[in-house]
């Protein structure tokens, strides 16, 4: 049917054939991704002068992550070990470490916002277990026919009870609060680290020969509970941690694209093509800790969207892994005319169809300016109303996102002590300016926060644009400094949501991001 269906649309005279049969070739490996379906053509795009780390043995780059993600990562909660907000003797909130710009402040405000939001109270504590206790992890069931085959392989693999406990969740706050409380009642039993697309290709067909599952791993940070194991399931789980395939394997300057290994985390990523001038500017909030596999399986959305896009506008080219073969599009382009576009149920799949293991991404030069900024409106329908005109008028920043009352209150709560003085007074100066002279209620105002890149001139240009609409709706300038703060507490706040030591915080607001 598929037959006489193109030959009837190539004409269906007797030379029109063979076109109709080269259109049905490429429409399948479109689908089916196999070598034996590839055009001659498409297999020149890769060429060797191209793929920088082609020859090269397959290790994987050294990534801010390690293999061992409980060296540096809390394992029953989120982030970073030395990061963590913490009650002082004096009873003033601090934030340790040295990561983040809030790194070893004073927080003054914070516990009296607690207090004064969410009922919450010092005296209320809930000391969570400092270690893992590993007689409480389900014991590990693995067939010994896969295990002897997984060791022919030499691909690294662990049983060990806290690998497969970090492997066993996202950031669901129910799957924190059971972390903390109890354990779950069915892990991962195995951990494999694929080094290259051609490991994970074994893994799989080595869990259909056996009948395994396999739940795919890339940064962790999954708030869908995709990474939680069916309590029920009886077979073999087998979590693929992508984390050893972090490599950048091409970047082509002429075409704006780079191949790279899925399991490379975001901040490792932007580094390396920093080294080169480029970027991605896909920015997550999880971007610390997710991988790039996982943004194309959660169809990711960043906060510079604006410009950049989401990932289904950066992608161009994905290889996955599926029990039936590989599936890849059969050249490197972006856009394609025929067939279905496979790149669509591929991402937002969450690692239920099979394993993405390549990705081609586009990048761009790393931006000549960048500029934040802040305006604060009298009331959050007043904001509404200025962002639905700057998205009329096409002239977002690459980040603009409107906070209502509440979570302001809330990032007021998170301003460090004042170091000196002066900077208390001006602080003053400006809240009396807003206040009395322009008579905002505190209790209704609200701020959008800003991020303007590119061009220098354009920049500036830009930002008297969005200003200028700003102010027809009353709204403020409130400083560049606001603006940089309010940005970097997006990677801060996960931190709050189980405080240490103290009661699980829970709070909801309304913002809005264009």
């Amino acid at each position: 049917m598929a037959a006489a269906a193109a030959e009837a649309a190539a004409g269906g005279g007797p030379g029109s054939q063979p076109a109709a049969q080269r259109r049905l070739r490429i429409l399948s490996g479109h689908l089916r991704g196999s070598p034996a379906s590839r055009a001659p053509e498409a297999e020149r795009l890769l060429s060797p002068s191209q793929c920088r780390a082609g020859g090269a043995a397959e290790r994987p780059v050294a990534s801010t992550i390690p293999k061992k993600r409980q060296e540096i990562l809390k394992w029953n909660g989120w982030g970073y070990n030395d990061s963590k907000f913490i009650f002082n003797k004096k009873g003033q909130a601090e934030f340790t470490g040295k990561r983040y710009r809030l790194s070893g402040m004073v927080l003054p405000v914070l516990k009296e916002w607690m207090e004064k939001s969410l009922g919450a109270s010092l005296e209320h504590k809930i000391t969570s277990r400092a270690f893992l206790n590993t007689s409480e992890v389900p014991p590990s069931i693995v067939n010994e026919e896969f295990l002897q085959d997984l060791r022919a392989t030499k691909i690294s693999y662990s049983q060990e009870a806290e690998d497969r406990v970090f492997r066993a969740h996202g950031h669901c706050l129910h799957e924190i609060f059971v972390l903390r409380e109890g354990m779950f009642k069915r892990i991962p039993d195995i951990v494999v680290w694929p080094g290259c697309h051609d490991d994970v290709v074994k893994i799989v067909e080595l869990a259909c020969k056996h009948n395994l599952c396999i739940i795919p791993f890339g940064g962790g940070t999954s708030v869908s509970s995709a990474l939680e194991c069916p309590a029920d399931e009886r077979r073999t789980i087998v979590s693929l941690d992508t984390s050893q395939m972090n490599r950048i394997l091409w970047i082509d300057e002429k075409n704006l694209t780079a191949h790279i290994e899925a399991g490379i985390i975001g901040q490792d990523l932007e580094r390396q093509l920093g080294e080169s001038g480029y970027c991605t500017g896909h920015e997550p909030d999880s971007m610390e800790f997710s991988s790039l596999g996982g943004w194309v399986a959660t169809r990711a959305s960043g906060m510079k969207k604006n410009i950049y896009g989401n990932i289904e506008d950066l992608v161009v080219h994905i290889k996955m892994v599926t029990p039936r073969g590989v599936i890849e599009k059969s050249c490197q382009v972006p856009r394609m005319s025929t067939g279905p576009d496979i790149h669509h149920f591929i991402m937002g799949s969450e690692g239920t169809l099979g394993v993405v293991t390549e990705v081609t991404i586009k990048i761009r030069p790393i931006p000549e300016y960048q500029k934040y900024g802040s305006v604060v409106f009298p009331n959050f329908d007043r904001g509404v109303a200025c962002l639905r005109e700057i998205a009329k008028q096409r002239c977002a920043p690459a980040s603009i996102r409107l906070v209502d009352n509440a979570q302001f209150q809330f990032g007021h709560a998170l301003k460090p002590q004042v170091a000196s003085i002066f900077t208390s007074f001006l602080d003053g100066l400006k809240k009396f300016y807003i206040t009395k002279f322009k008579g905002f209620d505190p209790n209704e105002l609200c701020v959008a926060t800003l991020l303007f890149e590119g061009d220098r001139e354009k920049v500036l240009q830009h930002e008297k644009q969005v200003y200028d609409i700003a102010a027809k709706f009353g709204g403020l300038a409130a400083g560049e400094d606001n603006g940089q703060r309010g940005y970097m507490l997006t990677f801060v706040i996960a931190y709050l949501r189980v405080s240490h030591s103290y009661s699980l915080l829970l709070w909801t607001w309304a913002w809005i991001t264009m």
